[in-house]
């Protein structure tokens, strides 16, 4: 599934390689100091509409609520809210995210994570062939097409973000 050498094996890289998904693994130095989307798009160098960001958060009806969007962008809550039936919806505290999704910031991916939570990716990425999540690990991303990741995380593309 990845090109040459050893797949490293997270979550979200198990879960793409159980469904047959396929991907590319790609690699870039990280820091503590370093830790979004800007950092990520350029250690890969590659456009920072490419790049995805996953953020997680909380619905007042539906609870926990994923949503990816570019890394040049910003969440619109209210849009989220709308889209996901909510009247409200607020970001998870960030010593909630281990627990909830058994990933750390800077190494969030919509992929894997320890329950099935209502997912909803940037309707821009609807338009591209591929786009680039974490893998499960700082330091570690797969570029998968974004109509793969839609299906194997019962997603949903949605105008969820602004620039």
């Amino acid at each position: 599934m990845s090109k040459k050498g050893k797949t490293p094996k997270t979550n979200a890289i198990r879960f793409l390689e159980s469904r047959k998904v396929p991907f590319n693994v790609r690699t870039y130095p990280w820091s503590e100091d370093h830790l979004g989307a800007e950092q990520v798009t350029e250690a890969l160098d590659v456009p920072p509409d490419r790049i995805y960001k996953t953020l997680v958060t909380v619905g007042d009806k539906t609870g926990v609520i994923v949503a990816v969007i570019p890394g040049n962008s910003e969440l619109d809550l209210k849009a989220l809210a709308k889209a996901s039936q909510n009247k409200k919806v607020e970001m998870l505290h960030m010593k909630d995210l281990l627990a909830t999704t058994g990933y750390i910031r800077g190494g969030c991916s919509p992929i894997g994570m320890k329950k099935d939570f209502p997912t909803y990716f940037s309707a821009q990425a609807e338009k591209k062939e591929t786009i680039i999540v974490s893998a499960g690990k700082r330091g570690l991303q797969v570029e998968v097409d974004p109509q793969d990741l839609v299906r194997v995380t019962n997603g949903t593309f949605a105008e969820i973000d602004v620039k």
